[in-house]
């Protein structure tokens, strides 16, 4: 199943810099696997924005529940999910 994710970072003005960015660090590389795997297919930033519109393909809605809430930036989001389906005007063939 495809899902379109935008996720907003609210970043705590308190927090701590230096694991402010040890998270940050977490969250890239958990990011990376996942696009590896094939499972976060679309990651685009959001021009002047700490803002992201992602593209997943899970098996179904609790996997992405499960991979969303192991984001180690998680905490300090706020994510809004669309399911997408396949549009049947489409040319492409791998967009299910």
């Amino acid at each position: 199943m495809l899902f379109k994710v935008e996720m907003d970072v609210n970043v705590p003005q308190n927090i701590d810099p230096n694991e402010f960015e040890a998270t940050k660090a977490k969250e890239k590389k958990y990011a990376e696997e996942l696009q590896k795997s094939g499972k976060w297919r679309h990651l685009w930033r959001i021009v002047g924005q700490y803002k992201n519109i992602s593209i997943f393909d899970v098996e179904n809605s609790e996997e992405l529940h499960n991979i969303l809430m192991a984001l180690p930036l998680y905490p300090y989001m706020t994510v809004r999910v669309e399911a997408l389906c396949r549009h049947p005007s489409s040319i492409h063939e791998d967009d299910r």
